[in-house]
């Protein structure tokens, strides 16, 4: 069975996300990944994956999920549960999103993970967001925002593996990528 965990957008969704966020037309519209000046492998098309369910957490740590199920390679999701309480693309959503500890994204460094994907505008807030995306970029990690309807993939469990396929729009010279993201259960 298949889910689709894109963001569907409309253009009211990007007239609303333009005037809150100045990159979202830039390739950071709806769900993308944050190339930072690298090349998505194709390797990475297709991964084996793991949800995790961090609804009401606003400050993801380490003990909040089970690393011991965190594998090298896979792709690692958070199912916050922040776009289905504020909505996409107003200022709330950019500004007061969870966020994953730097701890807990060393930590999935560590364990060499390929993708972070995200239900919310990304794995760092404000001034951070950007350093931190070059970061795991540069570690061969890549962050996978505004992701959807985890939570109904998850279906009240704590976590959930599966394989998650990324199509990544063949752009050049862009540090973000809209992108297509479907779990296979």
């Amino acid at each position: 069975m298949f889910y689709d965990l894109t963001l569907k957008v409309t253009p009211q969704m990007m007239k609303d996300a333009n005037g809150n966020e100045i990159k979202s037309l830039v390739g950071h519209m709806g769900t993308h990944f944050d190339v930072m000046n690298k090349e998505f492998p194709l390797d990475y098309l297709h991964l084996s994956a793991i949800v995790f369910d961090v609804v009401d957490k606003m400050e993801i740590e380490c003990q909040d999920i089970d690393l011991e199920k965190v594998e090298k390679g896979m792709f690692v999701a958070f199912a916050t549960g922040f776009m289905d309480k504020t909505g996409y693309g107003n200022k709330e959503y950019f500004t007061q999103h969870p966020q994953l500890s730097n701890e807990l994204i060393e930590e999935l460094i560590k364990r060499e993970i390929a993708v972070i994907g995200i239900d919310c505008a990304g794995i760092r807030r404000g001034k951070e967001h950007t350093p931190m995306d070059q970061y795991c970029a540069n570690h061969d990690v890549f962050v996978i925002e505004n992701l959807c309807h985890l939570k109904d993939l998850l279906n009240n469990q704590k976590y959930l593996k599966s394989i998650i396929n990324t199509y990544p729009v063949n752009y050049s010279d862009m540090t973000g990528l809209p992108c297509r993201v479907v779990a296979e259960i």
